[in-house]
């Protein structure tokens, strides 16, 4: 009795209830329909009665008529054109040809499904194939002997510990631009402000730029040098004498350190490796095209991140600023960066 009592208020809270156009009708309500139509009471009573439209009523009755059950039959709805089989042969070609856009893709399925396909359609399909469009990161290329020499060097520094690693004064050349708005690829605007010069990614032939030499370790951050234009060996030198030497005196304090820098024509020239023997400054031997494996490649990162939001407009602001987050990275970032060294290898 207490269940037919809850049964007979929960179907009158659904008779209740207004269902919208399009709802799903819930299956207690489904069966209490069915239950009527079998005691005698006719369609237009049964939808009068629940607050349901008449073809929805209707539609229930008949598919329990036809199949026996109130539940919707599986293979019902829109039809893909593209079955689970074509869809392995599209993920095999695009797996096969990642560099493909969607446009050159889709000539390839026409003519290989024999079936009418859409930009759209194939780009539903890629998706379907957990497959997604994505920018392609930018890595320096390099071929097999570079390869087996990167490998050869990560293996013979593997032993390398966190201590031995901060020994190492790193140094690095970065070129630096004035962004003349040119921040962005996306802007947030309506169809009527496509044509507001606020919108627009404006661009220049030769923007302004500057070339920028630093130097840290896990110590600190070294000296800054900026020029404009290129840099020869014999300018390098210069550098060398009038930022690196004070740096290193600087953060190591006489202890002995490694100094690191990459393998450019200046640094690899004959005059630079006299004067550095000369010197007697030991250098850590760099493999080719590796900047990934220098932390300071990541304080570049940083610091044109900071220039891509404070926006400098002229080659002086864009001077200043570099300098200015140049000094306010902290000593702990320094220490993280460099601890990464051996996980990298």
């Amino acid at each position: 009795m207490i269940g037919y009592k809850k049964r007979l208020s929960e179907w009158q809270c659904l008779s209740e209830v207004k269902i919208g156009r399009g709802s799903p009708i819930p299956p207690m309500l489904q069966r209490k329909i069915v239950e009527q139509y079998q005691k005698g009471v006719s369609q237009r009573k049964i939808a009068k009665s629940l607050k349901l439209s008449s073809s929805t009523v209707h539609n229930i009755i008949q598919r329990f008529r036809e199949s026996g059950t109130i539940s919707v039959c599986k293979g019902q709805g829109w039809k893909t054109i593209l079955d689970a089989r074509d869809l392995r042969a599209l993920r095999r070609h695009c797996i096969t040809y990642r560099n493909a856009t969607v446009m050159e893709i889709t000539p390839w399925a026409q003519e290989y499904f024999q079936k009418t396909l859409s930009v759209n359609t194939v780009h539903r399909a890629i998706r379907r194939c957990r497959l997604k469009l994505y920018r392609s990161k930018k890595k320096p290329y390099l071929n097999m002997i570079q390869k087996r020499r990167r490998f050869l060097w990560a293996k013979a520094h593997l032993k390398w510990t966190v201590a031995k690693w901060k020994t190492v004064l790193w140094s690095d050349e970065s070129k630096f631009e004035v962004l003349f708005g040119k921040l962005a690829s996306h802007v947030i605007l309506t169809k009527e402000d496509k044509d507001n010069p606020s919108c627009y990614q404006r661009s220049v032939q030769k923007p302004a730029s500057l070339m920028v030499w630093g130097c840290m370790s896990a110590c600190g951050m070294g000296s800054l040098h900026i020029w404009k234009g290129n840099i020869n060996a014999e300018r390098y030198i210069q550098v060398l004498e009038q930022h690196m030497l004070p740096s290193r005196r600087h953060l190591f304090q006489g202890r002995p350190c490694i100094f690191q820098h990459d393998n450019a024509r200046p640094h690899t020239a004959s005059i630079t490796t006299v004067w550095l023997r000369r010197r007697r400054i030991r250098v850590l031997k760099w493999p080719a095209c590796s900047p990934d494996l220098s932390p300071i490649e990541n304080m570049w990162r940083i610091i044109k991140r900071k220039m891509r939001q404070r926006r400098p407009e002229t080659v002086e602001q864009l001077e200043a600023c570099i300098r200015q987050e140049w000094d306010n990275i902290p000593i702990p970032k320094l220490e993280q960066l460099v601890s990464s060294v051996p996980r990298l290898l």
